[in-house]
């Protein structure tokens, strides 16, 4: 296992609800802090009601780990409590992480009700890392969901992220900025993200920049003798079509041309900017410049950009900030962390949360998560939850049935079977080799070609199936039956 350099070295043992401390105490008093027990991490839902989405948080969900301690100071400030007892503290103040994880790697499509975090430990350590898991993986999976819709809007051309002024704080500006390049952004505005997670960073000017000299002439003209290799001209500080595009052509006329560079391009920040890009574009072609690049910014999201591409927009890439950093539209992924088995006489035991609310109610048990594809195409069939160490079918014909809606049947065949879940630690030990963030949005990348265009729409996407085994059917039928006979006849 190589050494993992982490970038965040704070102590976030405290970032955790107060409950989890308090029953943990609980626990500890009532001699249950050897009990093992599991958790899953999932989501009930996809942002903007789409079909998918990507898995992103994982490596800071490590980090968090490989520093898990309670200091003195946080020992001093739990007893100022006052209800935790002196045997708990004592335990937390020689705490050693001993649990089991597993995750789906990130980069992964996934889909809601299916585990994408397991953690398998001590009741009290376990419990103890629902709110940092839960708030990584919510925010980042978040915004490399929202980042992957709006790169798909663009049809292949490059996005780059901007909304770092907007964020919701500094961790959310740089790590929002990687999640957004997992998703398959250009790069960022954001200098720190470069130097902590190697996210490209870009940018040229402001509008101050233009503002500061006595023309826009004179700007350009600046700009382009300071940065010849990396030109972008912002042109709409005063009139775009009057002046701002004319006066870059004269700027790349007179220090460009001549050099033969060929790298350049003007940013449209304002106005009708399907209009405006498309009498740029013209404007640009008669004067020479038929390889200037067009960018567009201003308040755009996956929405915005496919109306500008319908209307025949001239533009080559897009600058999106706050309704990409924040994903304005939708901005919760609401993950949950439940309790899923709890060990007796020896034996994991099943254990179910209901609800009136369907889309409440848990999986229970132990499980493995898997996922069928095509052998011809390669594309996603499904994904299929079991009891852990269920056997998986082998290439055999096998009937797959929606867990609610059992008269929704299919039969797979002539197909792939992948396991999903990939063991991070074993008993407290860092076992999974982190991948560069590189392989991390490739793997995104490949991951999205698996799936069927029609769940990449944006309107009415096609289901994509996540189906249980019999046998963990079974399970879950048994629990509900048993605890909640009153809820399934109110919900039939």
């Amino acid at each position: 296992m190589k050494q993992v350099e982490f970038f965040d070295k704070n102590n976030y043992t405290l970032l955790a609800d107060f409950y989890e401390l308090a029953m943990g105490n609980g626990y500890f008093e009532n001699d249950m802090k050897d009990t093992i027990v599991t958790f899953d991490m999932f989501f009930r839902s996809v942002p903007d009601d789409g079909c998918y989405a990507i898995l992103a948080g994982l490596e800071q969900v490590v980090e968090y780990l490989e520093q898990l301690h309670f200091s003195d100071e946080d020992i001093d400030f739990l007893r100022s409590k006052e209800i935790f007892s002196e045997d708990f503290l004592d335990y937390l103040k020689n705490f050693e992480f001993a649990c089991d994880m597993w995750s789906v790697p990130e980069g992964t499509l996934v889909f809601p009700h299916e585990p994408l975090v397991i953690v398998r430990g001590p009741v009290i350590q376990a419990q103890l890392l629902e709110t940092m898991i839960l708030l990584t993986i919510n925010h980042q999976s978040m915004i490399a969901t929202k980042a992957n819709r709006i790169c798909y809007s663009a049809q292949d051309r490059p996005v780059v992220e901007f909304g770092s002024r907007r964020a919701q704080g500094y961790s959310a500006a740089n790590l929002g900025a990687r999640a957004a390049y997992i998703g398959g952004c250009a790069g960022t505005a954001n200098t720190l993200a470069e130097k902590t997670y190697g996210v490209p960073a870009v940018g040229t000017m402001a509008h101050s920049w233009v503002q500061m000299f006595e023309t826009e002439q004179e700007a350009f003209d600046a700009f382009a003798k300071t940065y010849p290799n990396n030109t972008i001209l912002l042109v709409d500080t005063y009139d775009v079509l009057k002046q701002g595009v004319p006066n870059a052509i004269r700027t790349f006329d007179k220090y460009l041309k001549p050099k033969g560079i060929k790298n350049m391009g003007i940013r449209i920040d304002s106005g009708d900017i399907a209009y405006l890009s498309k009498k740029a574009r013209k404007m640009l072609d008669d004067a020479g410049y038929p390889y200037a690049k067009i960018m567009a910014s201003n308040s755009l999201d996956e929405f915005v950009i496919e109306a500008l591409l319908t209307q025949g927009a001239q533009i080559d890439s897009f600058g999106v900030g706050e309704r990409l950093i924040t994903s304005k539209s939708d901005p919760v992924f609401g993950g949950v962390y439940k309790l899923t088995s709890v060990e007796r006489n020896g034996h994991l035991e099943p254990t179910i949360k209901i609800s009136e609310n369907i889309s409440k109610i848990t999986t229970p048990g132990f499980k493995s998560l898997y996922r069928f594809y095509d052998k011809d195409t390669n594309k996603a069939l499904a994904d299929f939850i079991t009891l852990y160490g269920e056997e998986v079918p082998q290439g055999e014909d096998i009937e797959i049935f929606h867990p609610l809606y059992t008269w929704k049947r299919r039969t797979l065949s002539n197909y792939t079977i992948k396991p999903l879940l990939h063991q991070i630690y074993d008993k407290g030990k860092l076992v999974y080799e982190l991948p560069s963030l590189d392989a991390i949005r490739d793997h995104a990348r490949k991951e999205l070609d698996s799936l069927w265009p029609e769940m990449k729409r944006f309107d009415n996407p096609q289901d994509y199936h996540v189906d249980l085994s019999q046998n963990l059917w079974d399970v879950r039928t048994r629990l509900l039956k048993q605890h909640g006979k009153s809820t399934l006849t109110k919900e039939k």
